[in-house]
Parts: structure tokens; C-alpha cells; sequence
């Protein structure tokens, strides 16, 4: 039976609120996986799932603070944890606070604005300040020198191979209940949904998750497999043709007769047009789907 005291390099599932605890003493939320408390504080995100979400223990992926409370922790336990700003987001760096002309970011089409997130010259950051062409952009950690407050319930953990697998990809990327798993050997088969094929983030999860299978778990080998239907082009139901309808009874002939004879006509006969046969599909390359 798996222990249900979480160890270091266990990875856990937590429901949690977030909150920073301002210099008066309030605190403002800043991150829930609860879809009312979010309501409750106006911080709803839209695009925003609002579900329990998993997390490795231990290993430098949270804050400090928060990784050493968690080790030792019991499933179904809830804490409430304050880390203090150099076990959080470390200190403010002044020298993280930069101008930069507008017209930079009027060549990307960024029109600045106070409390903008912005990403630029490869750094994320917010926008503190608009005036005459000039833009103060600070890429601090937002919560850099503050005081954080967790209220954080791990509700279960990864038992199997299986299970640490699909918890990495819904960690580094998402949607792991979408991918099909075949482990045999210290190998892995991963099967990709077909969101994938187009999904630019996707191009760019994948190495992280390889990464992070590769420190995780204990798979030698990795595989991504895509798979591509070939479309059938759907078969156009015949048109029954109609007997056409004689005008008079045609009579048997003679012993007489030399040749066939043909039945009178009231008009000329159109010749028939040739039989058009119906296009075939081109197999699309995976680059069209």
C-alpha cells in the first residue's frame, strides 16, 4: 500500500488559495483553484480552469516556503502556510525595473499601458509607467517582497508508472487525460490527441515533458506517436433509371427478317454523354491537417 505521507519527488494533486499579506495587514488573493473563491474576490480568469492541479515535491519546483511545509504532509490534510518573501519570490530588484522607449513596443503592436503584462526582449514584465515616449517596465516577480499566505489541501498522489506519467504531461502542458499511455519495459508509447498536430504550445511543452519524464520517472525510452486517417471519399448514392415507356408493342419478328429492327422515335436520339467518375480525395500531407 502507497504511503499517504507525501516524500520528496512525489507528485501530488493540491487544491489551494494563494494570498499575499499587504504591509496593513489585508490580504489579496492571487492564485485559487476554487472557481467560487475567485468570484467571491472578483479575480475570476476566463481562461482559467478551475480544477485541482498537480505539482513535484520536493524538487525546487515551488516556492520554498511552500515545498518544505508539503514534505511530510498527509493527503486530505489541509495547512496554512506563510512564507515569508525569501522563501517565496525573493526580493525586489531594482535593477529589474526598466525604461524603454514606446515606439518599441509600438513595432510590435503593444499599444503600453499601467498594469500591462507584457513580454518583451524575451523577459515578462508589467508595465508601471506611460509618459512622454517613455515606458517603465518592471520584471520582477509580482510577488517578489511579499509575504505569502497558502491554504493548501493535497487531495492525492501519483501511485503508478502510469499515473506520474500522465500527471507530468497535465503539469507541463495539460490535457493529460487526452493522451493514450502504453508502458512496457522502461518504455514509453504516448499516443497524442489530435489537438496536438496544430498546437504551437504543444511544440514547445514537449521538450519540457521529455525532460521531466526523463527526472521523474524511470523510462529509458520515449515515443510520440501521431496518428493520420485517410479520409474515403463518400460514395454518391445511383439514381435508378426509369424504363422509358413504349409508345406501341413491338412485335416479334419474322423468320423473315434480316436485320434487328429499331423502334420508331418521335425525336432523334441524343447521343450519351460519357460517365464523369467522381474526383478522388488527395490524401492530405500532415502539414495540411
Amino acid at each position: 500500500m502507497v504511503s499517504e505521507t507525501i516524500e520528496k519527488g512525489d507528485i501530488v494533486w493540491l487544491e489551494y488559495d494563494a494570498r499575499t499579506i499587504n504591509p496593513n495587514g489585508t490580504q489579496t488573493l492571487f492564485d485559487t483553484t476554487h472557481e467560487e473563491v475567485a468570484k467571491k474576490e472578483g479575480k475570476v480568469d476566463e481562461k482559467k480552469v478551475y480544477i485541482e492541479t498537480p505539482v513535484v515535491v520536493g524538487k525546487g519546483r515551488l516556492f520554498e516556503g511552500l515545498d518544505v511545509a508539503l514534505v511530510g504532509a498527509k493527503i486530505g490534510e489541509v495547512k496554512e502556510v506563510i512564507i515569508p518573501a525569501d522563501k517565496g519570490a525573493g526580493a525586489r530588484d531594482p535593477r529589474l525595473v526598466e525604461l524603454r522607449t514606446e515606439r518599441e513596443f509600438l513595432r510590435q503592436e503593444i499599444n503600453p499601458e499601467v498594469g500591462m503584462e507584457v513580454f518583451i526582449s524575451g523577459k515578462h514584465g508589467i508595465v508601471t509607467a506611460v509618459s512622454a515616449g517613455r515606458v517603465r517596465v518592471d520584471f520582477n516577480n509580482p510577488l517578489a517582497g511579499k509575504t505569502l499566505k497558502y491554504v493548501v489541501k493535497p487531495t492525492r498522489k501519483a501511485q503508478t508508472p502510469e499515473e506520474r506519467v500522465r500527471a507530468v504531461i497535465d503539469l507541463d502542458y495539460g490535457l493529460g487525460d487526452q493522451f493514450k499511455i502504453h508502458l512496457k519495459d522502461g518504455s514509453a508509447e504516448i499516443r497524442l490527441p489530435d489537438v496536438c498536430k496544430t498546437d504551437e504550445k504543444w511544440f514547445v511543452s514537449k521538450f519540457r515533458v521529455v525532460a521531466d519524464l526523463r527526472e521523474l520517472t524511470e523510462l529509458k525510452t520515449i515515443q510520440f506517436l501521431e496518428e493520420y486517417e485517410k479520409k474515403e471519399a463518400k460514395a454518391e448514392p445511383a439514381t435508378p433509371v426509369k424504363a422509358e415507356a413504349l409508345a406501341t408493342e413491338e412485335k416479334p419478328a419474322s423468320a423473315s427478317d434480316t436485320k434487328p429492327r429499331r423502334r420508331a422515335t418521335a425525336t432523334k436520339a441524343k447521343p450519351k454523354a460519357p460517365k464523369e467518375e467522381p474526383p478522388t480525395e488527395r490524401e492530405k500531407t500532415p502539414e495540411e491537417l
